[in-house]
């Protein structure tokens, strides 16, 4: 199954961090002048991605992305090379006009997820970081372009990674969803 390439941070063997990570510098591909966003905070539900919209290094099929409190994510160098991917996403992804990279992207509307900030943890300049838990949006690589019939052989390789396979969020994440929603509709847990 190792000839699957998911990620490369993935692929190489998952470093499960030391559980101390207390951020650090996002750095995009550019050499001369990249673009540098701080997070000033660890990074909470990191994953392997498998959706279209984010930012995924050549050759890959996922993403490796994470989220962190949008208040603690500043751009210390470049903010004039960064753009908003779609103005119209719920993630305002904004990306390195030069490189394409996918520096951070918070959520600003109502929503679950209101305040926190997508990014991408293997852009970091520093090393121990949780890695990733769980494999979210499985089946949308299939829209990239992705053979179907192959997709035995990827979901086989999330697992042979410890990578649970979900075609939506990780149960966690979806309970929260439904947690937050439930609330703004003024329906208790009982």
């Amino acid at each position: 199954m190792t000839s699957v390439v998911i990620h490369p941070t993935i692929d190489s063997g998952k470093d499960k961090g030391g559980g101390s990570f207390t951020g650090g510098t996002l750095v995009c591909e550019c050499v001369t002048n990249p673009v540098k966003v701080k997070v000033k905070t660890d990074i909470a539900h990191n994953h392997a991605c498998g959706c279209t919209k984010c930012w995924k290094p050549n050759g890959t099929l996922f993403s490796v992305v994470a989220v962190a409190p949008s208040d603690k994510i500043e751009v210390i160098e470049n903010e004039n090379k960064l753009a908003v991917v779609d103005p119209a996403a719920l993630i305002q992804r904004h990306a390195c006009k030069d490189c394409g990279v996918h520096m951070y992207g918070p959520v600003e509307r109502d929503h679950p997820f209101k305040g926190l900030s997508f990014i991408h943890p293997e852009r970091f300049e520093e090393s121990g970081w949780a890695a990733p838990g769980f494999a979210a949006f499985v089946s949308s690589i299939i829209e990239s372009g992705y053979n179907p019939d192959r997709m035995d052989g990827i979901r086989a390789r999330l697992k042979e990674l410890d990578l649970e396979s979900y075609d939506c969020l990780s149960p966690a994440l979806m309970d929260y969803i439904a947690t937050w929603t439930a609330k703004k509709n003024g329906v208790s847990a009982s």
